[in-house]
């Protein structure tokens, strides 16, 4: 077998929900070197994106959308009909809400859960139909988190809603496997992004996370550029379900 042909993705095309920054815009990139054209779902521009996928030789379209509020399926098939195809996603578009939870608002709770959990499932359902219509085959990764494995605090709508992502990349798993199409997720650890600034500039809350890490120090967006390309990739054919944890040790302290 040819290492760099079983991980390439040539000829393929991305969606990647949330790439405009973060870990989202490192997963988009590392596609990008892997081969694949990019389709990106965000809510704002993704300043300076088009040009670094540029430099990998691909293409990148960046689509405004709403997940929470809007009609995510529809956004496949724009990208489909944009692009020619659609052969990967990423549903990666997320955020958190910080309180207790008995000071918890029925906001919140909507906020988190109908981003992180229902535009999860309508985009894959939309990119299911479409693989399918293009004749079967296709590969959808999910973003996870350690909090779908721990039940951390403060934070409610968001364990619940990743606990769910969880469940749901297992349950379409099931039921698209014999179709070809791999669901999988990859759930990062603690890492350096805006969803955690809020932990890293409380110096008691960051000591007490990195002296659990056993890798030693916050992740990085790019850490999870091997993990997407090969759940992306013909090197995962035969993975199906798996939420892969990217997380430095920490779930095996």
């Amino acid at each position: 077998m040819d290492a760099a042909a079983v991980f390439s993705l040539e000829g393929r095309t991305a969606v990647v929900s949330g790439c405009n920054t973060g870990l989202g815009r490192a997963m988009a990139v590392a596609l990008a070197e892997a081969g694949a054209d990019i389709v990106g779902l965000n809510r704002s521009e993704a300043a300076g994106l088009g040009e670094e996928i540029a430099r990998c030789g691909r293409s990148f379209l960046d689509l405004r959308a709403d997940l929470a509020h809007g009609a995510p399926a529809e956004l496949v098939e724009q990208a489909a009909a944009l692009t020619g195809r659609v052969d990967i996603l990423v549903n990666n578009a997320g955020i958190i809400r910080r309180r207790s939870a008995l000071e918890f608002s029925e906001t919140d709770w909507d906020d988190v859960v109908d981003l992180n959990l229902r535009a999860v499932f309508q985009l894959s359902q939309a990119a299911a139909r479409r693989f399918m219509s293009q004749g079967g085959g296709g590969k959808i990764i999910n973003v996870a988190s350690m909090l779908s494995f721990q039940g951390g605090l403060r934070v409610a709508s968001y364990t619940a809603s990743k606990s769910g992502v969880l469940g749901l990349t297992r349950a379409l798993a099931n039921e698209w496997a014999p179709l070809g199409i791999n669901v999988n997720a990859i759930a990062p650890g603690y890492m350096s992004t805006n969803n955690t600034a809020e932990l890293r500039a409380d110096a008691d809350r960051n000591d007490a996370i990195l002296g659990r890490i056993p890798a030693g120090r916050w992740g990085r967006p790019e850490d999870l550029s091997g993990a997407v390309v090969f759940l992306a990739s013909r090197a995962a054919d035969y993975v199906h379900g798996h939420t892969l944890a990217v997380d430095g040790g920490w779930l095996a302290r």
